[in-house]
């Protein structure tokens, strides 16, 4: 199939170009204009097929919260479809997000459903975006699946960059004293090295440990490097088999310190998605499958399993939920409430809330306890060089009294 760059008119008279893919001749094309309202008037074939269509870039999920909130906007208006991804196409900024709004418009317009446009890109649309598009396409109600698509991915947004700042400090200062200890390696111990040699200064242990780090870190830097990258690759190869990604799944979740955050973490994600997914009439066990994908862990999805099959046999999802020690007892109070009163989405959509200012409260406690070690830690070995460097000069003085 080619690719085509085409300029047209819509009713109004006004000028109207863009690129088609997937046509493989301008009659084609002007048929598949003529779908959209429009009149071709010129277009030029391109060398690049789809295939050869360069990769997207990155884009950022904040990026698809906005187009989600205006696409939404925009929809409850009274827009046609098509005419609202034509106006965020032309609004985008970011060049990779701009082509793909655009590839998204020409599957619309050439008949896909908006669920399976989207589809197409499920690297930056994620499986709750495209299941709340789906579900607001079959039920007539998409400007409001839109709307809580937005709200969700901008809650997901601000949770994940609250987490990554309160680890900003710490993750500084153990680059600082890797630094400050390669440093110290590769430009002082040399100097101090090459006195000792002079004056033939005895050599204690701890100095002898800094003179062969630094000879090591100075000589062999490239096969340090080598190695350190060797195993970046092999962790990323082996993080992709499925047994492994198991164990480490699991391993996140009873890690010491940090398992219990990444606990919450995976229960608020589960629990959120569940939740909106089932507001809009998405049925529970879909919805639960759903949620799994979205938490992106291997005991999540077997928990997910295990929900799944006690719900068809006739399980109260509180006393489902109790079994598994993912799910704190927040969200099991509140979803048991929930089936009460009967507004199951809306208390788990609370209990996500809460559950999230138990997540802040999780972090800030966990620096308090980091931030002193970190720094305890950074003095200790600083210290341990300096110690190892002066060592030989005070025994050397000590014999010249």
């Amino acid at each position: 199939m080619a690719v085509y760059t085409y300029v047209a008119k819509d009713e109004r008279g006004e000028v109207v170009t863009g690129t088609y893919t997937d046509v493989d001749s301008t009659s084609v094309l002007r048929g598949e204009l003529d779908k959209m309202g429009y009149v071709l008037v010129k277009a030029k074939r391109g060398a690049q097929t789809r295939k050869g269509r360069r990769k997207p870039g990155r884009v950022k999920q904040l990026e698809v919260a906005t187009f989600a909130s205006k696409f939404a906007g925009m929809y409850s208006a009274g827009l046609p479809i098509l005419r609202c991804i034509e106006t965020l196409e032309q609004q985008a900024y970011n060049p990779a997000f701009k082509r793909i709004i655009e590839d998204v418009r020409e599957s619309v317009g050439a008949g896909s459903s908006l669920k399976d446009a989207f589809s197409r890109h499920k690297d930056v649309f994620s499986d709750f975006f495209l299941g709340m598009v789906e579900a607001g396409e079959l039920g007539g109600k998409l400007h409001e699946t839109l709307e809580m698509s937005a709200v969700y991915l901008e809650k997901q947004v601000r949770l994940k960059q609250k987490v990554m700042a309160a680890f900003a400090y710490p993750v500084l200062v153990t680059i600082m004293c890797l630094t400050s200890i390669t440093f110290l390696l590769i430009f002082v111990i040399p100097v101090f090295s090459k006195l000792y040699a002079q004056v033939h200064a005895s050599m204690p242990g701890p100095t002898l440990v800094l003179m062969a780090a630094s000879s090591l870190v100075r000589n062999w830097w490239w096969a340090i490097i080598a190695v350190v990258g060797g195993l970046v690759l092999a962790v990323r190869r082996l993080s992709r088999h499925p047994k492994v990604k198991a164990r480490w799944d699991d391993f996140k979740l009873d890690m010491p310190v940090f398992g219990k955050l990444n606990r919450m973490l995976a229960a608020s994600h589960f629990t959120r998605t569940f939740a909106m997914l089932a507001s809009v009439g998405v049925s529970v066990v879909k919805a639960l499958e759903m949620a799994s994908l979205v938490a992106h862990n291997h005991r999540v999805s077997e928990v997910t399993a295990e929900l799944q099959k006690a719900i068809q046999a006739g399980a109260p999802i509180a006393d489902s939920l109790k079994k598994h020690d993912i799910f704190p007892p927040i969200i099991i109070q509140m979803a048991s409430s929930g089936e009460e009163v009967g507004m199951l989405p809306e208390m788990l959509n609370k209990g996500a809330d809460l559950l999230d200012k138990d997540i802040e409260r999780v972090i800030n406690a966990l620096l308090v306890k980091l931030e002193p070690i970190l720094t305890l830690t950074m003095g200790l070995i600083v210290g341990f060089i300096l110690m190892g460097a002066y060592l030989p000069m005070f025994d050397y003085m000590g014999h010249l009294k």
